[in-house]
């Protein structure tokens, strides 16, 4: 009898393809093979052995000892590249000193040098100038700007000079300060230069440099003489101010600071504020530093470079007529004080 053929059951499914996992390549990855052969051939550095970074130590900040000594070096050095150091205002009294250094607020000291020479041919004496016409002196000192406010001071200085000092400049700070236009600055210039009496002269120039060699950074210019005052002996005060303000005029200047050709670099502190290619720094020099004419139309014998030019033609031209309209005024004043003294002398008009 024929065998009965089994029902046929459902197949095994197995595992899904997703989880058959392919055997492993035989050949080995290259990327990997030459990676590791070439950290293999790396000798293993250890820890101890990398350098660490170094960091900069903080500048230890200078004290006020080293300060005075470098400050005081500084005005050695400058005393050795300005030896013909001077007051850069022409001058022949204290009365001319007084006046130019009024007009030299707000300009150069070549501007006022060029005007000086018309103002004290009409006005040589405070006597004089206390009795010009303001009109007059407006037109003989508009060189300098700001003519107006200057006559008003000079016609005020000259006065209380005639009044109260016998038409003598006095020759007291306390004094000098009570004079019309007359601050501290000018009244040390006149003091130091006129007579002999030592002085810190803090102009724009004196202050921007000790500032920025660091003497103090006060920016009160009493403030700042009363420091500098503490830092050098009273017999250095006015030849001080005489070189720190060539050196700014010259080399240090405002702007564009000369420091590639600096004598006194390696004692400053804000080396590199200005040009430091020496050749580029060269071309900044100014004065006599730079081969040209100074500030003063007369300077001092010892003074190595060349006098200044006085006022062009046309400048020239305005102020002779300025000066010739000053003496004649002066004339007719004199003329009338004359005839007013005449009518009330003892006797006058009597038959």
């Amino acid at each position: 009898m024929p065998r009965k053929a089994r029902p046929a059951g459902p197949k095994s499914a197995g595992p899904p393809k997703s989880a058959v996992r392919k055997p492993a390549s035989s050949k080995p990855d290259a990327s990997k093979s030459a990676a590791s052969k070439s950290a293999a051939s790396k000798p293993a550095v250890p820890k101890s052995a990398v350098p660490k970074p170094v960091r900069p130590k903080p500048a230890k900040p200078e004290s006020h000892l080293a300060m005075v000594r470098r400050a005081r070096r500084i005005n050695r050095e400058l005393a050795e590249v300005y030896p013909y150091a001077h007051p850069e205002l022409d001058f022949r009294n204290p009365f001319e000193l007084l006046v130019a250094t009024v007009l030299s607020a707000q300009t150069t000291d070549l501007r006022v040098n060029q005007t000086t020479p018309a103002l004290f041919a009409a006005y040589p004496t405070p006597e004089d100038m206390a009795a010009a016409v303001p009109e007059d002196m407006e037109e003989l000192i508009r060189p300098t700007g700001f003519f107006r406010a200057k006559t008003r001071s000079l016609l005020g200085l000259s006065a209380a000079i005639r009044d109260n000092f016998g038409g003598e400049v006095p020759g007291r700070l306390d004094d000098l300060v009570t004079l019309p236009g007359v601050g501290r600055k000018t009244a040390n210039v006149v003091l130091g230069n006129a007579f002999g009496v030592p002085g810190i002269t803090v102009d724009t120039h004196f202050g921007r440099l000790v500032r920025r060699w660091k003497w103090t950074d006060e920016e009160d210019p009493v403030k700042v003489e009363a420091v500098v005052a503490e830092i050098f002996p009273k017999s250095e005060w006015t030849m001080l101010s005489h070189r720190v303000v060539f050196h700014g005029r010259r080399i240090c200047h405002s702007r564009k600071p000369a420091c590639g050709a600096c004598p006194i670099a390696p004692l400053c502190p804000s080396y590199g504020e200005g040009e430091t290619d020496p050749a580029r720094a060269r071309k900044l020099l100014k004065y006599e530093k730079g081969g040209y004419p100074g500030q003063r139309l007369s300077p001092p014998a010892d003074y190595p470079g060349e006098p200044a030019p006085g006022l062009d033609g046309r400048e020239a031209a305005a102020q002779e007529t300025a000066l010739a309209s000053a003496r004649e005024d002066a004339a007719e004043d004199a003329a009338g004080r004359a005839a007013r003294g005449a009518k009330t002398a003892p006797g006058a008009g009597a038959e």
